[in-house]
């Protein structure tokens, strides 16, 4: 049966991979305390004013995901994506986790769609 819920999701993963999503929805959960965790396009979606960022669990790893990560400053270098509008953070293990990276990421995004609006909506 496909989860329907985050926490549905997080208990379908691997032992790691269920160990990073825990430590990325808490880092999310403090870093935006005021954006909405919901489970939409068959993942973890966190939104304020749309969706901003996103989870997503492959075979061997973890991508933290943001929808205006090609407008992110990343001053840490860490995005990846060819994209014009959406970038990652690749992630193997929890130890990959740079909590302060990904905090300014995670601030970034939330702040974005704060001043933009929905990127899920077009401009009219």
């Amino acid at each position: 049966m496909k989860p329907t819920s985050v926490d549905a999701y997080v208990k379908t993963l691997p032992k790691e991979h269920a160990a990073i999503l825990k430590t990325l929805r808490a880092l999310i959960k403090k870093t935006a305390p005021h954006a909405t965790e919901a489970f939409k396009w068959a993942q973890p979606v966190y939104e304020k004013n749309g969706p901003a960022i996103w989870i997503k669990a492959y075979t061997s790893y973890v991508n933290i995901g943001f929808w205006r990560g090609a407008d992110i400053q990343d001053a840490h270098g860490l995005l990846i994506g060819e994209g014009q509008k959406m970038k990652h953070v690749k992630l193997e293990s929890v130890k990959d986790i740079n909590a302060r990276a990904l905090a300014d990421y995670i601030q970034q995004a939330i702040h974005l769609n704060e001043t933009r609006g929905d990127p899920t909506r077009r401009k009219k």
